[in-house]
């Protein structure tokens, strides 16, 4: 099985997908009035896609077949976009990512997404453009799973984000995390389940969650503190607090180190739930995901996902 590329951050969107990998280059933001939420992630190898699943399952699985650009807009104004798209439809540089009619671009300072997606399920346009401003860089690179088939990189935990968007009619500024995940081979053939959290406290910086649990029942808890400057330390984990499951019956172990006495379920599928923990006061809050992939390879929720993820062949 072929190695990883180490991560590159600031991202760098050519680097190799080998077939039945993946790349993904995240984002997630929340506004300063806590009203909105938002998150884009730019996959080179869709890994929650049912195609890109029976493309693994009937011949090599080749990454590049299966991009796209996920938009997930939370609050006033919501919408859901993924439509995946073949390599007859992308182009990769350094610095450039385009996914059909959307592209990410990074010009050594800042983010920018320009975005022209058809949403689901009604067909929404949304269209605009958010640009994220990282703070600083952190070179905190760790490998998920023991053979070093899985890496994570939150390569600016810490960042700025302004959203304009023309559709829906939505600006709204706030504060935003940056990461990429790279793998060698399907999530499902290292993971059963993981929690992943960042909260955002009183003292500057974050701290990041990552608890993985593999097929052999066995798990391994990631716990870092980050600073504003982009240095890193690992640290004690916060404790698990007791959620209750999600309309879809999947369990969430969610470690915040707040107390948490509300839930804002942003994104809650049969396999995958997406939340936002307000903490005790405006500049506390918890942003929450869970995935099982023991669902995701049922037949079942599988034969959901095309609702969701429609794909094009241009």
């Amino acid at each position: 099985m072929p190695e990883i590329v180490n991560l590159a951050g600031p991202p760098a969107f050519d680097l190799a997908v080998p077939d039945r990998g993946y790349r993904w280059w995240y984002l997630d933001a929340v506004s300063d009035d806590g009203r909105h939420a938002l998150v884009i992630i730019a996959f080179v190898g869709s890994v929650f896609s049912p195609y890109y699943y029976r493309a693994r399952q009937t011949g090599p699985g080749v990454a590049e077949q299966h991009c796209a650009i996920n938009v997930a807009l939370y609050g006033p104004g919501s919408r859901w976009a993924m439509t995946e798209r073949d390599s007859g439809a992308i182009q990769r540089s350094p610095d450039r990512f385009r996914v059909g009619p959307s592209q990410v671009h990074w010009d050594g300072t800042r983010l920018t997404y320009d975005l022209r997606e058809r949403c689901t399920p009604w067909g929404q346009a949304l269209r605009g453009q958010v640009i994220a401003h990282p703070r600083a860089a952190c070179d905190l690179d760790v490998r998920l799973d023991a053979a070093g088939h899985h890496a994570w990189r939150p390569w600016s935990p810490l960042a700025d984000v302004e959203v304009n968007l023309e559709t829906p009619a939505l600006r709204w500024r706030g504060t935003a995390y940056l990461d990429a995940n790279a793998g060698s081979e399907p999530l499902e053939a290292a993971f059963s389940t993981w929690d992943w959290s960042r909260t955002v406290g009183r003292v500057p910086g974050q701290v990041l969650h990552y608890e993985v649990r593999y097929p052999d029942q066995s798990e391994r808890l990631f716990c870092y503190r980050v600073a504003p400057d982009g240095a890193f330390e690992e640290t004690e984990p916060a404790p698990a607090q007791s959620q209750s499951l999600t309309g879809w019956r999947v369990r969430r172990g969610v470690r915040s180190g707040h107390e948490i006495s509300a839930d804002r379920r942003l994104e809650d599928t049969p396999f995958y739930a997406r939340s936002l923990f307000p903490g005790p006061s405006e500049v506390v809050h918890t942003v929450h995901e869970t995935l099982d992939m023991n669902r995701f390879v049922a037949p079942w929720v599988r034969r959901l996902l095309p609702f969701r993820m429609p794909r094009r062949t241009s």
